[in-house]
């Protein structure tokens, strides 16, 4: 008799354990990966079927939810020698730029900034923070800029110039 009471009692014991306990895999729920994909030291050129567009390289990226986010970029396009900053991040056609940015326009001018955007397609860059431009002994200081890169057309905010003309 007292064994099979004791058999009761653990079997009431296990039923109720069960139903009070709900078993899951929470963990594997809360934790959801999103990175489509993550490089390092890597080159990406962009073509056409016509001709090559552009290439950046990038010491270490990925690919987030749409974003495309680069350290170290060196950027090129045919009207830009190259558009280099610490951090770079495409959103659709516009590529952000922070932190130590500098520009080499071909035959042109040297642009240094902290903060710009370049536009692919409408091939603008936006230097959003103070800058600083030189070519030659030509100075140029300015609040901000917006710079066709296509029909080499400056437009700036507050600019500071110094300029050297030729003798005529």
């Amino acid at each position: 008799m007292g064994l099979k009471f004791l058999l009761i009692i653990l079997i009431v014991l296990i039923i109720s354990t069960s139903l009070f306990v709900k078993l899951s895999n929470t963990l594997n729920k809360n934790k959801v990966f999103t990175k489509d994909l993550e490089f390092t030291d890597t080159t990406f050129i962009e073509v056409d079927t016509q001709k090559m567009q552009g290439w950046a390289f990038s010491t270490y990226g990925m690919h987030n939810k749409g974003i495309l986010t680069l350290d170290n970029i060196v950027f090129h396009t045919d009207n830009i020698d190259s558009l280099v900053a610490k951090k770079g991040k495409f959103i659709k056609d516009v590529l952000y730029l922070d932190g130590d940015v500098l520009m080499h326009e071909k035959d042109g001018y040297t642009y240094k900034t902290q903060h710009a955007n370049y536009n692919q397609k409408t091939e603008i860059l936006n230097i959003t923070a103070p800058f600083t431009s030189t070519r030659g002994q030509n100075i140029m200081h300015g609040k901000t800029l917006s710079y066709d890169t296509v029909n080499k057309k400056v437009f700036g905010v507050e600019i500071n110039a110094i300029l050297y003309t030729t003798k005529k």
